[in-house]
């Protein structure tokens, strides 16, 4: 029951809440931004801020500073925000928000397979997603999955959020341990040019990763590209 005199934040902290409780956002998605929700809501943004603080202290949000606030659960693994390492031009966190712009089951090659521990031949699921900055495509990652692990996720009904690997671990039982990642430079493919709006050829930042599970299992090969001037990689050696 409504509360005609209820705080502001009470009432974005609901707002945030319908969201969760309806699916229309899922672990591993980027709520939206504070300006973004004082906006949509005509509150002020310190209203927003201390409507998504009570959220993250409940644990139903999980912050990573400088990148946004992500939807969590009580159960959600937030270890896997180590494997967000991206940043803007100058090398600073942002938030990038992701969308999937493709996805399909594919035979995969011999290479793919060989590098899945599959079967040549095996059909393979892959998934195509761009970042975006302030609306604007930086980068766009082109992965390979054994369809076998994570089945039903070609279907575009299942939704996938800005952190792929929420999903992967909540929905599939399968946890990500850790990643191997080469960092190279080139030139941007028709494809890829097209997608981030440059010409062909255009210098990009591109970021091989090879994603692990238990038992050393591999169950990712990823391919991201990134515009040079609006895209960095940032890590941490210890």
């Amino acid at each position: 029951m409504n509360r005609p005199n209820k705080p502001l934040y009470q009432v974005a902290e609901d707002y945030l809440r319908g969201l969760i409780d309806s699916g229309a956002l899922v672990p591993g998605d980027l709520i939206p931004s504070e300006p973004q929700l004082a906006k949509q809501l005509n509150i002020s943004q310190g209203t927003a801020k201390k409507a998504i603080d009570n959220l993250v202290w409940e644990r139903r949000l999980y912050r990573h500073q400088g990148k946004g606030t992500y939807v969590s659960s009580i159960d959600f693994n937030n270890s896997l925000f180590r494997f967000t390492t991206y940043g803007d031009a100058a090398g600073q966190p942002t938030r990038i928000h992701k969308e999937t712009t493709a996805r399909r089951i594919t035979q995969g090659t011999p290479v793919l397979c060989r590098k899945l521990g599959a079967q040549p031949d095996t059909n393979l699921l892959y998934i195509e997603r761009i970042g975006y900055v302030d609306e604007k495509p930086v980068m766009v990652e082109y992965s390979y999955w054994r369809a076998d692990l994570v089945p039903g996720l070609e279907n575009d009904e299942v939704h996938i959020p800005d952190l792929l690997y929420a999903l992967i671990v909540e929905k599939y039982g399968i946890p990500v341990v850790r990643a191997e990642e080469t960092l190279t430079a080139g030139g941007t493919d028709e494809r890829t040019a097209g997608i981030l709006q440059v010409a062909p050829d255009t210098p990009v930042l591109v970021l091989n990763r090879t994603t692990y599970t238990s038992d050393n299992r591999i169950i990712e090969i990823r391919t991201s590209k990134g515009r040079a001037d609006k895209f960095s990689y940032k890590t941490e050696v210890r």
